[in-house]
């Protein structure tokens, strides 16, 4: 009697210490779901956890292979029609070890199981648990993974139990232990349906965060593209930071009839960003004029501006309405307007302020109803302490200034802009040339001082000369310009010669330059210096008379004495 009795406590104690054990994998599982739902985590520490705490050992996991990789995919794409779903339940899903613990690589590559293929094949097609008491009596247990000599000669037991997630069996959990333990197979049969159902739980939960994933990446996908269209809608192509702040704030003016001063550098795309001003404003529908004042000689400004009468000079035979006339209830865009002579300045500040203009040759005033957009690429505060700009004008065009941003720093607009151009110049020159992804990365590394205007000259060249329909980046590079550091050195000694009374900074620009030119004699420069300069200057004699601080006319006659005194 005392001999059972003793053997009862101990029973019971064995009982108490493996319910610790149970409590503990338990809850080790559900700490480690707390801190990842990745099922590659916390799948191979629960099986490592049922190895060290209850002896089941060489713990695995097998999932359907329709499920491809858990990691990647998720259980969502497991959408089949009808007749698939037909022919899935006649043949069943096949199967494979995805998450193991004490199995090597080799052995697990080697667990794969048709449908009704050994003990995991059955449970996966029958959906019920399989206890194998003794794994050298059953005749359907296989040992692929494992080979039987690897094994304790012991009695072994294997135990499977179906992992389901919408009631559909979509893998096994299943392990070894020894069946002479002091244990009921039905208890680690019990904490085994535990976690099977945890893992189902899991994996399902996996799924649907990869589901929501998906469809937020998909509304992004949808937002970008949206984003991108609403930039590009007035020919602007890009998202960079910079550039749609730009944009907002020239769609937050465009209603107002306050005159918009556009600056940023040559080759940004003022004359886009001007016509975007005028199509997103009511103006829309009315004209959109545009003067480039550099390409307008002195002489005629005021009769392009303003218009003149019949009579009102030699060859006016009829009468003349100017651009501002011509821009009555719309937009006109005054490009380069640092380049405008200062009389035409004080008559340009007029027109402004009385929103009137007086034809040349006329008596009376035209009333014009213009919104106006001024652009320049130089610094026009600076031209104002030089006197070379009216500070009352600089004023009234500088109500609402947007500064448009650099090629270089919007990086990431520079791909999907070159792609443009692609597109553009091998329809219009019937070529079929693509850039390589290295190119492009190229095109982005490329500080393209010349901005976008020198990002579409140097894909049209490419279009052109391109020897093969795929350009490399070894390609691309003999079509890409030149540093231009050298050019910038020479022009800042050229305004050095010229100039010396004057300092200058490193953008060429002499500070200090006085109000009322000095005198300067007529060979004051020499011919080559003349010529140098106006090379500086593309061929402008405007910008390089201004740059030397003397007018278009002393400029002119200048050149032409030397010439005539050199015979030329």
């Amino acid at each position: 009697m005392p001999s059972i009795l003793s053997h009862e406590i101990l029973a019971s104690k064995d009982a108490t210490q493996w319910r610790s054990q149970e409590l503990l994998l338990i809850s080790e599982v559900m700490r480690l779901v707390g801190k990842s739902l990745a099922p590659e985590i916390v799948f191979r520490e629960m099986l490592h956890l049922m190895s060290e705490l209850l002896g089941l050992n060489r713990g695995r996991i097998v999932l359907a292979d329709f499920l491809g990789d858990i990691a990647v995919q998720g259980l969502a794409d497991r959408k089949l029609d009808s007749r698939s779903k037909t022919s899935s339940r006649a043949s069943g899903p096949s199967s494979s070890i995805r998450y193991a613990y004490g199995l090597t690589k080799s052995e697990i590559a080697l667990g794969r199981y048709d449908s009704g293929e050994g003990i995991t094949g059955r449970v996966l097609a029958s959906s019920q648990p399989i206890i194998v008491q003794d794994i050298d009596a059953e005749p359907y247990f296989l040992a692929r993974s494992v080979q039987r000599s690897q094994l304790p000669q012991e009695v072994v037991a294997f135990l499977a139990y179906p992992i389901e997630v919408n009631r559909e069996v979509i893998g096994v959990l299943a392990c070894h232990r020894i069946r002479s333990r002091d244990r009921q197979l039905a208890d680690d049969m019990a904490v085994i349906k535990i976690l099977a159902t945890l893992a189902g739980q899991l994996l399902q939960l996996q799924a649907l965060i990869f589901d929501k994933t998906r469809v937020l990446q998909a509304n992004n996908q949808l937002l970008t593209r949206a984003l991108e269209s609403t930039a590009a809608r007035y020919g602007i192509i890009g998202t960079s930071p910079l550039l749609l702040h730009a944009l907002s704030q020239l769609e937050r003016v465009a209603d107002s009839s306050a005159s918009v001063l556009l600056l940023g550098e040559s080759g940004t795309g003022k004359e886009l960003f001007a016509r975007a001003v005028h199509l997103s404003s009511y103006r829309s529908a009315h004209p959109f004029i545009k003067v480039n004042c550099a390409a307008i000689p002195e002489s005629l400004f005021e009769s392009e501006l303003f218009g003149y009468e019949r009579g009102a000079f030699t060859g006016a035979q009829t009468a003349r309405a100017g651009w501002f006339e011509q821009a009555d209830k719309g937009t006109i865009f005054l490009d380069e307007i640092g380049e405008m002579p200062l009389g035409m300045q004080s008559k340009l500040l007029r027109t402004l302020q009385e929103k009137t203009i007086v034809r040349l040759g006329g008596g009376r005033e035209v009333k014009v109803a213009v919104r106006v957009v001024a652009a320049t690429n130089h610094d026009l505060a600076l031209a104002v302490q030089r006197g070379t700009f009216r500070r009352d004008l600089f004023y009234r065009l500088n109500v609402i200034p947007i500064v448009l941003p650099s090629l270089r720093e919007r990086q990431q607009d520079i791909r999907p802009l070159a792609i443009h151009f692609l597109s553009r110049f091998n329809q219009g020159n019937q070529r079929n040339i693509s850039l390589s992804p290295e190119a492009l990365l190229l095109l982005e590394e490329h500080s393209w001082p010349g901005n976008i205007r020198e990002l579409g000259n140097v894909i049209e060249r490419l279009v052109l000369l391109a020897d093969s329909s795929v350009v490399s980046r070894h390609n691309l590079q003999q079509f890409l310009p030149a540093d231009q550091g050298g050019d910038a050195l020479n022009h800042l000694e050229v305004a050095k010669l010229s100039r010396p009374d004057l300092t200058y900074s490193q953008e060429s620009a002499p500070v200090g330059m006085p109000l009322v030119r000095d005198y300067l004699p007529v060979n004051s420069h020499s011919a080559g210096h003349l010529h140098r300069v106006l090379a500086e200057h593309g061929g402008n004699k405007s910008r390089a008379a201004q740059f030397l601080g003397l007018t278009v006319r002393q400029f002119a006659y200048r050149l032409s004495k030397l010439k005539s005194q050199n015979g030329d």
